[in-house]
């Protein structure tokens, strides 16, 4: 966002000294930037290929980010929402959930959300490395 800002300012100051009778001002839009993008698209693929409805029995996970009966009671529990295991077939929903638990971590580790999104222990390290593959 500073650097969307100090640009513009620059456009600004570098048009008055360049054209110096012009009266305008040009804005451009710059799309936000998603900090969690890659990393949503690395734990989709190695959930489940980015299928949004992929389901695993054995799990009872479900959706894009094969999330489980549990975390919906947790995320539900937490936020007050009354999210179900089928709400996880939805994109935009599952998500949210994904996010609501990445976004207490910070956009700046993807290591440390990917694992804590796998769970615990010594197998989230094998986790990381199947996500990193797709970063």
């Amino acid at each position: 966002m500073k650097r969307i800002l100090l640009f513009t300012l620059l456009l600004l100051f570098a048009s008055r000294s360049f054209a110096p009778n012009q009266k305008s001002i040009a804005i451009f839009y710059a799309p936000p930037v998603d900090p969690f993008e890659k990393l949503i698209y690395a734990v989709g693929m190695v959930e489940g290929k980015c299928d949004t409805s992929a389901f695993n029995e054995f799990e009872q996970a479900a959706g894009f980010f094969q999330i489980r009966p549990i975390r919906v009671e947790d995320y539900n529990r937490r936020t007050g929402s009354s999210l179900t295991l089928n709400d996880m077939f939805d994109y935009e929903k599952a998500e949210k959930v994904f996010l609501y638990y990445a976004h207490k971590i910070g956009p700046y580790n993807f290591e440390k959300i990917a694992r804590n999104w796998n769970g615990s222990g010594a197998r989230t390290t094998e986790y990381w490395n199947q996500v990193k593959k797709f970063l």
